[in-house]
Parts: C-alpha cells; sequence; structure tokens
C-alpha cells in the first residue's frame, strides 16, 4: 500500500509541475524532497533507497543542459534526426520561411495568451480611407451595373474604367510617395468587400493589381529606380499591370513551372546589352488581356557562367513591357461567365535587359521567396473580403426575401427548413466577417501571416460557397432564372473561381495549413530541424540539444493540461469573457492543448509520412483552423463592446466551430493507422463517453430559429452583420425594391392581422384578400392610411419575387417585365433600412 502511494504522490506532483510547465529545477527540487520524505520515513532497506537516489542523481544530471546530456543523449539523438528527416526542396523550405507566425503560434503553444490577442487594437479605417469609401466608391458601385457589365458588354465600361484609373483604385496599397493612395490593408478590403456586394467584375479589376503582382512586389523587392518609374505609373493607371504565373503545365505546384529564360547579350534599344531571353506560356491571366505590363514568373539558366556563378539560377521575377517584340497576347478566356479581364499570354526567345529583373541582380533566382512572402500578405486581404461580401450580400437579401416571400400565407422564413438555411447564412456571414477584419488588422500590425492566410483563404471561400448555396436554395425560382433583377446568380457561378485560385482549396487543406502550420507554428520543431542542418558541429549540438529537451517538456506539458481540462470539461482555466463567453475561451484553451499534443503525438508515430497522409494532415489543419476561426468570433464581440443583440450569431459560429473541430478530432483518431495510440489519444483528450454522444454538439435548432429571425427583420444586429453592402437607390433597383418590400411587408402585418381576425369573427365574409379588404375599410375595420399600407406591401412584394423574361430567342437585351413598374414615392413610403 505504501509503495503505490508514493507511485500515485508522484504521478500526482508529475501531472502538477508538467501542467504549470514548471522549469526542469521545479522537478528536481520537488522529486528531491519527496525523495528524502521516502528516505526518512518508509523504512525501505538501504541499498533500495540508495539505488532511488543514484537513479535520482542520473535523471538530475539529464535533465540540466550539461556537456554530459549532449554526449550521451543529444548527440546519438541529432544523428537520428538527421537521418529520418524528409528532404526538404528548396521551393518548400522558401515557402516555409515565408512570412511570420501571428495568432497561429498561440494556439499550437496549447494555451493561448487570451489577453494578448484582445489587447490588438481594434483594425480601424483612417478619416481619407472613410472618405473614400464613401465618395469614390459609392459612386464607383453607382456607376456599374453588372447586368451590363456581364451580359452586355462583358467588360467594364470605358467611362468607368478612366474613373478607377483616375481616383486611384489601382494604387490603393502604393504610398503616396510614389502617387498612391496608400491605404492600409484593412481599408484595401473594405473597398473589394463593398464593390463586391455590387459588381463582381469591379472588385477583380480593382483587386487584381492591388494583390500579389507588380505593385507589391516592386515595393518590397524593386530597386529604387523600378519603384520611381513604375509606382507612379501604375498608381494613375496609366500601366496596366497582370502576374503571370500559371503555366498549362504547373498550376497549384507553381515551383514546377516549366518557363525559362536565358542569360545572354543581346540588343535593346540600339545598344548590345546583357540581358535574358524569355520562353514562356501561360494561362488564367487576370487582366492580361489589357495588361501594359506583364510580371513574369520564370526558371533563369546561366549556361556560359555570365554572371560568374551557377547555372542553374533558380525562379526569377521580372516585368516585361507588353508592346516588347515577340511577346502575344492572348484572346480571352470566359470564368464561369464572368466579364473580368483574363486571359492566355506566351513569348518564344523574347530578350530583355537584365534591368527587367525585380529587384535587379540582386535578386535573380529569389522569385520563389519574394512570392510566398508577398503572398502571405495578399491572401489575408483579396479573397477573404470577396467571400465576406457574399455573406453579407446573401444575409441581407435573403433575410429579406424570406420576410416578403410567402407561401401558405406564410412567409416562407418562418418555415423551419428555411430557417436552418438562414442560420447557416447568419452565423457564417458573421463568421467570415470577424475573420477577415481581424487578419487584415494582422496585416497593419506588420505581420504577413502565412498559416493564417491559408486558413481564412480556404475556409472563408469554402464558407461563402456553403452561404450562397443556401441564399439560392432559399430564393429558388428568383435565384436561378437570370436577368438584371437576379442579385445572386452571378456571385453563385464565379464561387468556383475564389475556391481555385491562390492555391487550390483541396491542396491548401491537406497540405498547407498544417503542413506548414506544424513547422511554422509548433516552438520546437523548426529549431529542431534548423539544428540538423547547422554545419557548426558544436552550435548544431547546442541547438538541438536545446530544442529538443524543450520539446520534451512541452509534449509532457500538453498531455497533463489536455486530460486534465478534459476531466473538468475546462472549469478551471482562468479565462476572459463575460458570462456568455468565458465558457468558449476555456474550451478553446482546453482544445488548443488537445491540438498541440495531437500533433506532436501524430509527428513522433507518422514521422515523415505524416506529409504523405494528406487526410489526417488535413484534420490537424482543420481543428487549428477553426481554432483560428473561432478566436476571431471572440475577438469581434469584444471589439463591437459585446452588443447583446449579435450574441445569437456569437452562439452559433462558437458552437459550430467547437463541434467541427471535434469531429475533426474524431475523424484523425479513426484513422490513425496506429489503433492503440488513437484510443490513447482519445482517452486523454476525451476522457468521458458521454450516454448523450460527443461533448461539443452543433448550434440547436432554437439557437437557429433566433438567428434566422434577426434576418428577417431590421435592427441593430442585422444592420452590423450587413455593413459594407451597397445599398442603390432607384425603382429599378432589385435590392432597394426588396429592402422597401421589406419595411412594407413588415408595417402591413399588424394590418393584415387586423383583417384576418375580422373575417375570423364573421365581421367580412369577403372570400378573396381583395374583396376582404375592401369590406374591412368599407365596415371600418381598418383605416385609409392602413389599406394604403396594406396596397403598398402587395405593390413592393410583387415586384421584390418577379423574375426577368426576354423574347424567345433570347436576342435582344431589353428586359420586359411581367409587373407594372415601382414608383419612387411607392419605394420610400414606409422604405429605409434600419
Amino acid at each position: 500500500m505504501t509503495v503505490l502511494f508514493i507511485i500515485f504522490a508522484a504521478l500526482a506532483v508529475a501531472w502538477m509541475l508538467a501542467y504549470h510547465r514548471l522549469p526542469a529545477l521545479a522537478w528536481a527540487m520537488a522529486f528531491g524532497a519527496g525523495l528524502a520524505l521516502v528516505t526518512a520515513w518508509s523504512g525501505w532497506p538501504r541499498a533500495a533507497l540508495a539505488a532511488l537516489w543514484i537513479f535520482f542523481a542520473v535523471v538530475v544530471s539529464l535533465t540540466f543542459p550539461s556537456a554530459l546530456r549532449r554526449a550521451l543523449v543529444s548527440r546519438p539523438l541529432l544523428a537520428l534526426f538527421r537521418r529520418l528527416l524528409p528532404q526538404v526542396s528548396r521551393t518548400e523550405q522558401e515557402a516555409l520561411d515565408a512570412g511570420t507566425v501571428w495568432w497561429d503560434g498561440e494556439l499550437f503553444s496549447g494555451n493561448p495568451d487570451w489577453q494578448k490577442l484582445l489587447a490588438y487594437p481594434k483594425p480601424a479605417l483612417t478619416a481619407q480611407e472613410r472618405a473614400f469609401l464613401d465618395g469614390p466608391v459609392e459612386e464607383l458601385c453607382r456607376m456599374v451595373n453588372d447586368w451590363q457589365i456581364t451580359h452586355e458588354l462583358r467588360d467594364l465600361p470605358p467611362p468607368v474604367w478612366q474613373f478607377i484609373k483616375d481616383q486611384g483604385f489601382l494604387g490603393m496599397i502604393i504610398p503616396r510617395e510614389y502617387g498612391g493612395l496608400g491605404f492600409s490593408a484593412l481599408a484595401h478590403s473594405e473597398v473589394v468587400m463593398k464593390l463586391s456586394t455590387r459588381s463582381g467584375t469591379t472588385a477583380v479589376s480593382v483587386m487584381v493589381p492591388n494583390s500579389l503582382g507588380p505593385a507589391e512586389l516592386l515595393l518590397h523587392y524593386g530597386t529604387e529606380e523600378q519603384k520611381r518609374h513604375y509606382l507612379p505609373r501604375l498608381a494613375r493607371g496609366l500601366e496596366m499591370p497582370c502576374f503571370a504565373l500559371t503555366s498549362p503545365e504547373a498550376g497549384s505546384d507553381a515551383g514546377a513551372i516549366p518557363d525559362f529564360g536565358i542569360v545572354a547579350r543581346g540588343e535593346w534599344e540600339g545598344q548590345e546589352v546583357l540581358g535574358i531571353r524569355l520562353t514562356w506560356e501561360k494561362r488564367y491571366i487576370t487582366l492580361g488581356p489589357v495588361a501594359t505590363l506583364l510580371g513574369l514568373a520564370f526558371r533563369l539558366y546561366d549556361p556560359e557562367g555570365l554572371l560568374g556563378g551557377e547555372k542553374n539560377l533558380g525562379i526569377t521575377l521580372a516585368l516585361i513591357p507588353a508592346g516588347t517584340p515577340g511577346v502575344h497576347i492572348g484572346r480571352r478566356h470566359l470564368p464561369l461567365d464572368q466579364a473580368f479581364m483574363n486571359g492566355p499570354n506566351w513569348g518564344r526567345d523574347v530578350f530583355v535587359p537584365m534591368a527587367c529583373v525585380i529587384g535587379g541582380l540582386a535578386y535573380v533566382g529569389q522569385g520563389w521567396k519574394m512570392l510566398v512572402n508577398c503572398l502571405a500578405a495578399g491572401r489575408s486581404i483579396s479573397l477573404p473580403a470577396l467571400s465576406a461580401a457574399t455573406g453579407k450580400m446573401a444575409a441581407l437579401t435573403t433575410g429579406a426575401y424570406g420576410r416578403v416571400r410567402q407561401q401558405f400565407r406564410l412567409s416562407v422564413g418562418r418555415f423551419e427548413g428555411v430557417e436552418e438555411a438562414l442560420a447557416r447564412i447568419g452565423g457564417n456571414a458573421y463568421l467570415m466577417e470577424a475573420a477577415r477584419v481581424m487578419t487584415a488588422g494582422a496585416v497593419d500590425l506588420g505581420e504577413k501571416p502565412s498559416v493564417v492566410s491559408a486558413i481564412v483563404k480556404y475556409h472563408l471561400t469554402e464558407r461563402g460557397r456553403q452561404v450562397i448555396n443556401d441564399a439560392m436554395d432559399v430564393h429558388a425560382g428568383k435565384g436561378i432564372c437570370m436577368g438584371p433583377s437576379n442579385y445572386l446568380a452571378r456571385a453563385y457561378q464565379a464561387t468556383p473561381i475564389a475556391i481555385t485560385v491562390e492555391g487550390a482549396n483541396i491542396l491548401t487543406r491537406t497540405m498547407i495549413i498544417f503542413g506548414q502550420g506544424a513547422i511554422r507554428g509548433h516552438p520546437f520543431v523548426l529549431k529542431e530541424i534548423e539544428a540538423t542542418r547547422e554545419r557548426d558541429p558544436a552550435k548544431a549540438l547546442r541547438d538541438f540539444d536545446a530544442a529538443f529537451f524543450g520539446h520534451v517538456a512541452f509534449v509532457a506539458a500538453n498531455e497533463a493540461r489536455a486530460f486534465w481540462m478534459g476531466l473538468t470539461e475546462a472549469y478551471f482555466v482562468k479565462a476572459p469573457g463575460d458570462r456568455h463567453t468565458r465558457r468558449y475561451y476555456q474550451q478553446l484553451t482546453r482544445l488548443s492543448s488537445a491540438f498541440a499534443y495531437t500533433a506532436d503525438v501524430a509527428m513522433l508515430v507518422l514521422g515523415g509520412s505524416l506529409k504523405r497522409r494528406e487526410r489526417l494532415s488535413a484534420r490537424l489543419g482543420d481543428i487549428l483552423s477553426y481554432l483560428y476561426l473561432a478566436s476571431c468570433v471572440l475577438k469581434r464581440y469584444e471589439d463591437d463592446e459585446r452588443p447583446a443583440a449579435d450574441l445569437p450569431f456569437v452562439h452559433w459560429a462558437m458552437r459550430e466551430a467547437l463541434s467541427r473541430i471535434e469531429e475533426a478530432f474524431y475523424g484523425f483518431f479513426a484513422n490513425l493507422p496506429s489503433r492503440l495510440v488513437a484510443w490513447l489519444l482519445r482517452g486523454v483528450i476525451f476522457p468521458f463517453v458521454l450516454p448523450y454522444g460527443r461533448e461539443f454538439a452543433p448550434p440547436k435548432d432554437g439557437l437557429g430559429a433566433e438567428v434566422a429571425a434577426l434576418l428577417l427583420a431590421p435592427g441593430p444586429a442585422r444592420e452590423r452583420l450587413t455593413r459594407g453592402v451597397f445599398i442603390p437607390a432607384g425603382e429599378n433597383e432589385p435590392i432597394a425594391v426588396l429592402e422597401a418590400a421589406l419595411a412594407a411587408v413588415i408595417a402591413a402585418e399588424p394590418v393584415g392581422a387586423k383583417v384576418r381576425t375580422a373575417r375570423d369573427r364573421g365581421v367580412i365574409a369577403g372570400r378573396h384578400a381583395e374583396d376582404m379588404v375592401e369590406e374591412a375599410l368599407a365596415k371600418g375595420v381598418i383605416a385609409p392610411g392602413e389599406k394604403a399600407a396594406l396596397d403598398r406591401a402587395k405593390l413592393l412584394r410583387r415586384r421584390a419575387i418577379m423574375v426577368d423574361d426576354f423574347p424567345r430567342d433570347l436576342g435582344p437585351t431589353e428586359i420586359y417585365q411581367t409587373t407594372e413598374p415601382v414608383t419612387l414615392e411607392a419605394l420610400r413610403g414606409g422604405a429605409g433600412r434600419a
């Protein structure tokens, strides 16, 4: 019994020390004191006690950094690691080195510092940026008609192109010293988002020059001469840029591009200069058909040694004027019927001077690193903005349509099946906006969050796809009939484009998020890898020793923390938040420890094969992603000063994220090759097998009904959720009509209830709605003003639900709509946004 008690006491002490991540000195002191007590009071034989003291001395000597530990333990382990670690290609290494570690590092720590997250300043626009949104952006939205652009012109009208150039839309990221607007990442994101709610083609045409391309590459890597020449021209629209990366034989595997350049001497502007002979074939290049300046990625070779070094110099980036002899600008692609300019270009044996290389000779062969560094920031802005716009637009229109459209004398939004779709739209829209703002804010803080940018790219575009699908389901026939009155179909058509570009989503989920995050975000893995590549033997051994034993302590701490928080359901975790959100912080802390522990076990058990087990890697990436997205939701709630009206959105988003995390854990356990390890992992992380299933249930129906109700009526929560959507004015604007119809229907509902009550009581006897209303007016059941409210609601409801029709041959684009026009007076009567 005494022996068992001592063993259990030792385990309890070890657990406490590991849980609190106490240093090796604390461990030595605790177990030294315990062993002293055993020696004094146990009565054990002296030989046994001596053996224990010897064992203790050996363990302590190996616990603290020392030459002995490095010689006996770390040196053979370092040799083993060098043999076992998979080879990493140059492009893979450059991708791993790209960007910065931000909040993803805290989530990988197993003990995120929530106060650190909440202390980040709330992202905000400057007065100049707000004025731009309220002025030129609103004006541009009023100028464009998406149906005209996509169906009739297949391009932006010339006055729109000129307005975009004149107002500086193409130079938002270019500093003012070079003639640009010098906007923040948040402002860039806000502009793209608002334009997206009006016209996807307009948004993409503005977005691309401000994303990964010549301007951004020049800002970070260009020579001063290149900056002074090109940036003012790009800012004013005197040059139209594109960036040519994707080849027919190299898409997501951009590091394998076959396009090449040969260092050579040739003639340029009448003089013989050192330059490059380029051969390439590119496709899917946005703005390519109208570009005057091509950013080009290619492999550079120097077979004659003209640059005096290696023959294979690696991926290089250059700026090629489109008018250069031998450059061919191809015809247009038509990506899912979208009208933004996109097409192929190619060239064969095109000579350009070495001065065309971005950054000059210093950046020859550095192209891949330049791209992935810029992508780490750029991917955090553009596509999340498009996705958030889809969520906001779907929430605004589907909520209004669900209230206005009636079936079986009931607004369709009141049907439980439709409520389910509305809840997903509202919850996802809230989460997407939270992630968009927090991630853009990180870029403005100076971060280039490579893993986080992959998370928001993948998850926001996927949630955008779910949102637009739900919106189309609710709109039904209204959503599928094309025409000027359809405000959803083009976004629905364009959704797969966002899924595909800047790293296809399947690749991003299965290979990038965890594959890159496990190395960059983990506090010790990258240090261990770097130690194996260190050429100085003494430094390599010291670095590896510190990293490895730090890693061991890290794993022990996360195991202890995950198990204890699983046993206690994290109730004793110190956490911020109010009574509505504190439990979420506690559970995320628990799941962060569980994730860190699981990731380490996976890397230990699977080793280098984890890189090839893409579905397991994807599930670990899902856990990290949902931890990040949930963090964004909590940050938004705090930044918005905890509005009580938004709590249904917060609860829906958090519970959905927690259930997805648990689902990913169980999917990982079910597919881990070692069943014993899977069983042990589940026992540590989820120690209780609950009689009613798993711990984190998805949002319940009642919560979904609360979210849906917020979309079905104007109010502060709906206003905050849809802030940034362009709301047009005018009698032929379908969204203006829909918003007016929503206000009119809500105003008329009490009047309709009075008429129905009178009918049920036998006061009126009409059989048809029109007859009942007239009789109710004649008998004084309703007043003339109330009848006018019913008439206005009827008129606007009909206008809102009608779809466009065309001549039989679909030839002329003039639209005949099978309803009478709506006057401005009808729109204004009782209309307006809450």
